[in-house]
């Protein structure tokens, strides 16, 4: 029941039902509104804070915290966002982090990725090629292959953004591979990746790491063009 709670309060928090600045209901009012006690409410509200959503103040009463404090790599969050995870500001953010992160970490990765690391990325490109015409599929396999890469660097902080991310970068990499015409050019550019890492060519690795996510820039950007001009 809980969980059911925090996520119905969250997802009226994310859609703008109680938008940022403003205080919740008083506990007995969202206690009628959602049907549960106020044990219930008060343990949905501790969840919601470790999640930045909201803060307590005392005096006050429960706030709606700024956009800008909430944890945008929550995976329940972005579920609650909904549509809005595809705001060009936080699809901005990712695409920011990631051109930081992945380049380094396919350099390091021709050098130290395991045969059997190399073998597991080849095998994501495979599953990206039959999945083709499935979108989810598609980009369940794609989201492997970009956290392996991250793994098979073998830096302790990237192996542990590839869990913290997970979630942001499925919804990223589901964006723009939604938004892309055609999804070979996409998977050539992760099989010359591959090549390059089984070479253990670290400068053509850093170089085709960033191919893979011009792309991915490219193909964002239409999305959000298209999405303006409807």
């Amino acid at each position: 029941m809980r969980h059911n709670v925090t996520a119905a309060i969250g997802a009226d928090i994310c859609c703008g039902r109680f938008p940022p600045g403003t205080v919740l209901p008083r506990e007995s009012d969202l206690c009628e509104t959602y049907g549960v006690s106020r044990t219930v409410i008060r343990e949905s509200l501790k969840v919601l804070e470790t999640k930045g959503l909201v803060r307590g103040r005392p005096r006050v009463g429960t706030l709606v915290s700024d956009r800008s404090e909430w944890n945008v790599l929550d995976a329940q969050i972005l579920e609650w966002m909904g549509p809005d995870v595809l705001s060009a500001e936080l699809l901005g953010s990712i695409l920011e982090a990631r051109r930081t992160v992945e380049p380094a970490a396919a350099f390091l990765a021709a050098a130290r990725a395991t045969t059997q690391e190399i073998a597991d990325l080849e095998r994501a490109c495979d599953e990206m090629r039959a999945a083709e015409g499935d979108l989810e599929a598609f980009t369940a396999a794609d989201t492997r292959f970009h956290e392996t890469l991250l793994r098979a660097s073998h830096n302790k902080v990237f192996h542990q953004l590839s869990s913290i991310i997970h979630a942001a970068l499925s919804h990223a990499l589901h964006a723009s591979n939604r938004a892309s015409p055609r999804r070979e050019e996409a998977l050539g550019v992760h099989r010359d990746l591959v090549d390059a890492l089984r070479l253990r060519d670290g400068a053509r690795a850093e170089a085709c790491s960033r191919n893979i996510l011009d792309l991915a820039a490219r193909d964002l950007s239409g999305l959000m063009n298209t999405t303006g001009d409807t």
